[in-house]
């Protein structure tokens, strides 16, 4: 009888898509499930949007999310996606952090940003779910874009979460 192989599940929030299409490689690597966060009572949309977001992502502001269709308790990893703001995690996941800290067995992190801040955010995160991440990956707004950076990167996270599950690499 072969070993189960382990259950994995992406979570993301996304407003702009970049967040939403490397999650989607991330979960297509990995074979994993997803689950995109819906935020109740929020509108990021246009300048006046981006700039509240950014002023809620930077006074580390919790918002309301949807109840999850998967539950991250049947999960043995789940990785985390959030778009940097302000050098912060969205509001969204740091509700989902808060919400769902006590049912995450194991975690990895991933970012989307246009410069920096990711290093903050995800040590904020590690601090939110009190786990350290068996991985982590950053990529650029324009990585994101371009594409082929996008890729390897996303690889490395894939093998290194492989790796640390010890999951064969021909997944």
């Amino acid at each position: 009888m072969e070993p189960k192989e382990p259950k994995i599940l992406v979570v993301y929030f996304s407003r702009s898509g970049n967040t939403e299409s490397v999650a989607s490689l991330i979960a297509s690597k990995l074979n994993a499930d997803s689950e995109k966060l819906i935020e109740q009572g929020t509108d990021w949309e246009g300048v006046w949007g981006y700039l509240k977001a950014g002023k809620a992502a930077w006074q580390e502001t919790a918002t309301s999310i949807e109840k999850l269709k998967k539950n991250p308790k049947d999960y043995d990893l789940v990785v985390i996606g959030t778009p940097i703001w302000a050098w912060n995690m969205t509001p969204a996941i740091r509700s989902f952090l808060t919400v769902y800290k006590d049912d995450l067995k194991k975690v990895a992190f991933f970012a989307t940003e246009g410069g920096s801040g990711h290093e903050k955010a995800f040590k904020n995160m590690e601090t939110l779910t009190g786990k350290a991440p068996v991985a982590t990956a950053a990529v650029l707004e324009k990585e994101v874009k371009k594409g082929d950076t996008m890729r390897e990167k996303v690889a490395t996270l894939a093998t290194e979460i492989k790796k640390a599950l010890g999951i064969s690499s021909s997944l």
